[in-house]
Parts: C-alpha cells; sequence; structure tokens
C-alpha cells in the first residue's frame, strides 16, 4: 500500500461522524465528531439565570440578557444566524512561523476548509448550558477549542485555548475575539428594519489601562427634538493575555491575513463592533496556551468604572469568574432536580435526555420557587396587581401570614373565608420562576422575557409568562411533580377561558394576554378555539382524580370560577 493511498484512507476514516459521551473538566459532554459533514443545525444554550444563546452548528449565533432589547450580537432568525457565521459571534485568525516561511489558518472558516487535513468537532454539556467548537489541524499538530460559558455576575465567558500536540515548538501571531458586537440601546424592531441607521450611531471605545471595549451609541436613536444620551453600553475585556494589542473592528482582518501588521484601536465611530486581542506566542510542544474574552450588556458607568478598578488592581477575576460559572451549573442542576428532572440509570444518554426535557419543560411552564413554601411577599404582591379591592378588603387575612408559609397552611386559612374572589385568586396563585415563552429566533412574533431577577439590585424574581398551549402542557408534567398545585392549575385554565370557550394567546403570573386582532396580518387571531386545548384540561382532570378523588365534584356548588372578560363582542347569528 503506498502512502497516498494510505494518507487518503486515514483522513477518510477521520470524516465519520460519530457521537461520544466525554468528560471535560470533570462535566460530561456530548461530542459529535466531525460535525462540519453534518448540515448546519441550530442549537439553544441555556444558564441558570436571563442569558438566552441562539447558536449554529458552524459558531453563528444570537445571544443577549432578558430579551432582545439587551443583545449581545443582533438577534435574527435562524436561517440568518447560520449565514452569519464569518461576520457575527467568534473569529480566530493565526500566523504560524516555521523558519522564513509563514503559515495561516482561520479555524472554523470556509476559507481554509480544503487547505489543511483538519477535524471539526461539537462538544455540548449534558445539561445545555455550556458548548465547545474544536478544530484540529492535523498538519501543523495544533488544536483550537473556544468554549460558551455564562455568569450571573460577569455575563458571557468565551474560554480559548491552542494546544500543540506536534513534536516541534510553534511560534505564533494570534488574533482572536468576537465580531458584531451590539451597543446599548437598540430595540430589536430596529435592528432588523433599519440595521443601516444603526451603524451610523455606533461607537467604539477602548478603555486602554484596562482593555475594556466599550460599545455604545452616540445618542438613542429616535426622531425627534430632543437630547437622548446613551448612558449605558454594552463591555467586552480579557484575561490570559498579557498586554496584547486590541481591536475594536474587523476592518484590519484581512491586513492579518495577508501577513502585514495590526494597529490597536481606541475608538471607532459608524461601524460594527468587535473586539480582538492580538498577542504573539511561543508554543513549544505538548503544550497549551489560554485565555478568555468576557462580555456582557446594559453597563451603566458606575458598573464599568469598578470593574476597571478590578482590572488594574490584578483582583483574582479569573477565580471569581470560574466560581461563578460552577455555581450557575449547580443551579441549574437544582432547578431541574426539583422538577425529578435528574435521573441515574445504566443508559447514560437517555438520563441525559430526561435531563433535556425536564430542562426545556420548566423553561416554559416555570419552576416552584421552594416546593410548597410561599414568600408572603410576593403572595400580596400577586393579589394587589390581580384586585386592589380584594387586596384592601382582606387585610386582617394577608396580615396574619407569616413571612414564608405552606401551601397547606392557605389552603387551611382560606377554608374559613367567605370571599369568592379572594379563595379564587389564591388558589391560582402559582410561586413559579425560570418561566419563558419560546424565545425562537425562527418565530420573530414570539418575543420573551426571562424574567429571573431584579435589574438593579441583582434578587431573585419570581414570575411566569408562556403561550397557552406552552404552558397547559408544560404543567401537566409538572403537576407530577407538584400535585399539591394541581388545583391552581386548574382555576388558571377554567378563570382565563372566554364563556364562547376562546382561550388566550399568552398566560402570565398578572393574568392573561390576548392579541390585538389584525385582520391583514395572517399571524392575528383572537385566541385559540377552545375545542383543540380542552385535552390539557382534561388531563389535570385525570392527575386531579388520581391525587384527590371526589375533589372536582366539591367544586360544582361553589362561585370560585369566572369568564375571561376580553374586549371582543361575539357578532349576532344572522
Amino acid at each position: 500500500m503506498n502512502k497516498a493511498y494510505s494518507d487518503s484512507v486515514k483522513k477518510a476514516a477521520r470524516k465519520k461522524i460519530e457521537m461520544q459521551v466525554v468528560s471535560f473538566d470533570n462535566e460530561s459532554y456530548l461530542k459529535i465528531l466531525n460535525v462540519d459533514t453534518m448540515r448546519p443545525f441550530f442549537m439553544s444554550i441555556v444558564s441558570d439565570s436571563n442569558h438566552w444563546m441562539f447558536i449554529s452548528s458552524n459558531g453563528g449565533l444570537s445571544a443577549g440578557r432578558k430579551n432582545i432589547e439587551y443583545t449581545l450580537f443582533p438577534y435574527y432568525t435562524d436561517d440568518k444566524i447560520t449565514e452569519s457565521a464569518d461576520i457575527t459571534g467568534s473569529k480566530s485568525i493565526f500566523r504560524i512561523r516555521t523558519g522564513n516561511n509563514i503559515q495561516i489558518w482561520e479555524p472554523f472558516s470556509e476559507r481554509y476548509t480544503a487547505k489543511y487535513d483538519i477535524s471539526r468537532n461539537l462538544w455540548k454539556s449534558i445539561y445545555g448550558n455550556k458548548i465547545i467548537f474544536e478544530e484540529v489541524n492535523h498538519e501543523l499538530g495544533l488544536t483550537f477549542s473556544y468554549q460558551w460559558n455564562s455568569s450571573k455576575i460577569f455575563g458571557f465567558v468565551r474560554k480559548a485555548w491552542l494546544k500543540n500536540f506536534s513534536g516541534y515548538k510553534h511560534q505564533i501571531t494570534l488574533l482572536d475575539g468576537i465580531q458584531n458586537i451590539m451597543p446599548y440601546g437598540v430595540p430589536g424592531d430596529l435592528q432588523r428594519s433599519t440595521s443601516n441607521l444603526v451603524d451610523a450611531f455606533r461607537r467604539s471605545e477602548l478603555e486602554t489601562s484596562s482593555g475594556i471595549g466599550i460599545y455604545a451609541l452616540s445618542a438613542i436613536i429616535v426622531d425627534k427634538a430632543e437630547p437622548s444620551e446613551a448612558l449605558k453600553a454594552n463591555i467586552t475585556w480579557s484575561l490570559g493575555l498579557d498586554s496584547p494589542k486590541h481591536l475594536l473592528s474587523s476592518m484590519q482582518l484581512d491586513n492579518f491575513r495577508k501577513n502585514r501588521e495590526v494597529t490597536e484601536e481606541t475608538d471607532i465611530k459608524g461601524e460594527k463592533g468587535a473586539y480582538f486581542v492580538c498577542k504573539e506566542i511561543s508554543l513549544p510542544a505538548q503544550s497549551e496556551k489560554y485565555w478568555k474574552i468576557i462580555a456582557n450588556v446594559n453597563q451603566n458607568h458606575a458598573q464599568i468604572i469598578s470593574l476597571c478598578k478590578s482590572i488594574k488592581d490584578k483582583v483574582d477575576l479569573e477565580t471569581q469568574i470560574q466560581g461563578d460559572i460552577d455555581a450557575g451549573t449547580e443551579k441549574l442542576i437544582q432547578l431541574v432536580a426539583s422538577a425529578d428532572g435528574q435521573q441515574f440509570t445504566a443508559d447514560k444518554l437517555n438520563d441525559s435526555r430526561h435531563f433535556s426535557n425536564v430542562l426545556f419543560n420548566i423553561m416554559r411552564g416555570g419552576i416552584f420557587d421552594d416546593n410548597y413554601q410561599i414568600k408572603r411577599e410576593d403572595f400580596v404582591g400577586y393579589l394587589a396587581k390581580a384586585n386592589k379591592d380584594v387586596l384592601a378588603g382582606n387585610r386582617n387575612f394577608t396580615e396574619r401570614l407569616p413571612e414564608v408559609f405552606s401551601l397547606l397552611s392557605l389552603k387551611k386559612l382560606l377554608k374559613n373565608s367567605k370571599d369568592a374572589d379572594l379563595i379564587r385568586l389564591s388558589t391560582e396563585y402559582l410561586p413559579l420562576k425560570f418561566s419563558r415563552r419560546h424565545g425562537d429566533p425562527s418565530r420573530p412574533w414570539n418575543y420573551f422575557t426571562i424574567n429571573v431577577q431584579n435589574e438593579t439590585d441583582g434578587s431573585e424574581i419570581l414570575d411566569y409568562e408562556g403561550n397557552w398551549r406552552d404552558i397547559f402542557q408544560n404543567w401537566e408534567a409538572l403537576a407530577y411533580s407538584f400535585p399539591e398545585f394541581l388545583t391552581g392549575m386548574i382555576f388558571k385554565f377554567l378563570n382565563a377561558s372566554t364563556f364562547d370557550g376562546y382561550n388566550p394567546y399568552r398566560i402570565t403570573k398578572d393574568g392573561f394576554d390576548w392579541e390585538t386582532f389584525e385582520p391583514g396580518n395572517p399571524w392575528s387571531y383572537i385566541g385559540y378555539w377552545g375545542d383543540h386545548q380542552i385535552i390539557y384540561l382534561q388531563k389535570f382532570f385525570e392527575i386531579s382524580e388520581k391525587y384527590y378523588p371526589g375533589e372536582l365534584r366539591s367544586f360544582f356548588d361553589k362561585e370560585w370560577f369566572v369568564y375571561a372578560a376580553v374586549p371582543y363582542k361575539i357578532k349576532p347569528y344572522s
């Protein structure tokens, strides 16, 4: 067998698509070998906090916090995100010097796919909150990997590492970073419809002493003759490379590819934001080099100044960042475990599949805050929004409640109440958190808000919202983990339906949300006709009869149920 044929056989064998369960940093990952030979597919990377990230298997992504008004990368649909892989998100270029010869390697780019013998692999944490992109260059003996993580305190953490598995030392100049960084203060609709106008208002600045990139608007984009200052910014910064050059745009990338010198950028106007670090490193055989890029949104002057001081004072940010990442993973596991999402069997893939199913279920329907414990402050706040008169007429009832009380004790107190509205609203109260609507970029009308923490002090918020079908589908599974809240789910369903059988589009903690009817819009209608929603109510009834036989019959003569009042009139039969 000649060498050329042998090499081609080995190369073909390396292109086999395969999935493995592997371990990295004491965590299990699902690893897809040769992911680039598959059609690009779409993923959602989650967190225990309010991060959202939609990412394609080719690296294109959209990400931000809370909702699409707090974007780090533009919020587009699946197809546009996949198509934008070369201009949005991660971008890395390496110049490798061997004697007088310089080779350019640009991992994950189609520019150099045919130049080298490469393998591209994708690793995703079994918890769904971390993802690693890996490219192995078999000719150069180098592997480049980057990983997306989330931190409640610091934002998005992109770890990167370059490994030399060859038998000789490499002298490398690296240019690594992220592209198409959004400034703070751009509504999603404005970016999608008038992105060129948004570019005209962009300003990217470098705080040179700390290396923080600051991405803001020169002014909030309005068409009014009034001052509109942009007082917040999105930021990026790096750790792990000593005194690198910084670039705030992608304008010099071609110069780097052509082996030309690049100069540091400190103030860029009217261009899409980016953050690159450029550094020459020496990488001995069988060694690795690590660095990080950290990005966050919605930062004010005080927060940026405080971070700048921490970086310059050489506070141990590495330890703080890793500690917060690890704490987030533990919190995510706790959230899923409370809905019975943790199982340990001989089939590890089945276990991770179950974890994923439960995770996405509670992301839609929510998870109860603290088993059957209820916080008085949240309960009273809910009553105040639901019906001020009911709250005012039952001050003695609410004031006797302790700071934290159980659902069982609430039910006992309600048995002595003669106020049907108090009983109805209290039974409907569900202390859920972590819930949000689809947040699916392929459905741009289906916006979401991950309302889990207070913007000012970071304290936890109990809230839920979801499309009617999603909420009640997901609550069906949740009812098996928390059957004592089942009656509240039934009350919520019945009391948000109209007398003629319509269900609203969206259910929220504060009530329900009806669509504004637009005759010319095919995606607009007054709600869902109840005949194909009634199956969810039937399932609740079946579970109720299983756990609490006869309870449903006891409701028949009670005045605890109402119809939803909606701003529509039914036309007469004629």
